[in-house]
């Protein structure tokens, strides 16, 4: 069995506390906990009052799964993470005294149900990304990591002037194509579910590309193949869907190890 994997932060070497952040409902279930575990991480999960968090159904059950959602190997992981004892008692980031300085990644997962607007459109959530995102900038050691509608927590975290936490980044998020495809797509038989504002809504890349200084700044491909984006200037890693999953986990995990070979 390999050895976990530590960083050295500040003088003292420790394993890096990650924390997801997340709805109620409606995750998609290709959460990151697993790998991280693996690597040695310490995880944690925080829900608006502290409610166990639940992914959205229609991705790890019945003919939604088998024709839409998530591969078995994602689905019984999830069942893993579901037992977890972190999973079993999150944080609650509505909490006066809950702040995210402790973290050393925190990480906003996807899923375009609609409940996931209860993390997108939180003043809560914005106010702590709009403490945490500057602390980021190279050569801290903090990390923030967003996949798909998770991009758009940090597009709508916005101080005074209007100016996004991410508004100097490159980043991706849910490509319109895929999100186009999957909604006309799924439109006679599922409505709406793909339109997590609702049918006219904006598609996610049009959402955070208004949030960035040039809309040169969003990267993203149509090949479905594994794709993520880190900026330059900040420790932050985003990708676009599921399909990147795998590689998000990798990359997160590599820029930690690059950290404990800095003299």
């Amino acid at each position: 069995m390999e050895e976990p994997q530590i960083t050295n932060l500040g003088t003292t070497t420790v394993k890096p506390k990650v924390i997801f952040i997340m709805a109620d409902y409606g995750h998609d279930p290709t959460v990151p906990w697993a790998s991280f575990k693996a690597a040695g991480y310490e995880t944690s999960f925080a829900t608006e009052s502290g409610k166990v968090p639940r992914c959205d159904k229609k991705m790890i059950e019945g003919i939604t799964q088998k024709l839409l959602g998530a591969k078995k190997e994602v689905v019984a992981t999830y069942k893993k993470m579901q037992q977890s004892d972190e999973m079993l008692h999150p944080l609650s980031w509505s909490a006066p005294d809950f702040s995210l300085d402790p973290y050393d990644l925190v990480v906003l997962p996807g899923g375009h149900e609609k409940s996931v607007r209860q993390v997108i459109e939180s003043p809560i959530v914005h106010k702590l990304m709009l403490d945490y995102f500057p602390q980021t900038k190279k050569p801290s050691r903090k990390v923030v990591a967003a996949v798909c509608h998770g991009v758009m927590v940090l597009s709508e975290s916005k101080d005074a002037s209007g100016r996004s936490v991410i508004h100097d980044c490159v980043t991706t998020a849910l490509p319109t194509q895929f999100e186009q495809t999957a909604y006309w797509g799924t439109r006679a038989f599922l409505g709406d579910y793909y339109k997590t504002f609702g049918h006219g809504s904006e598609n996610v890349q049009e959402s955070v590309t208004k949030a960035l200084a040039s809309p040169a700044q969003f990267k993203s491909t149509l090949n479905p193949g594994p794709f993520v984006v880190e900026d330059e200037n900040y420790n932050y890693i985003s990708a676009r869907w599921p399909g990147d999953a795998e590689l998000f986990a990798e990359e997160i995990i590599k820029l930690f190890e690059s950290f404990n070979r800095i003299v």
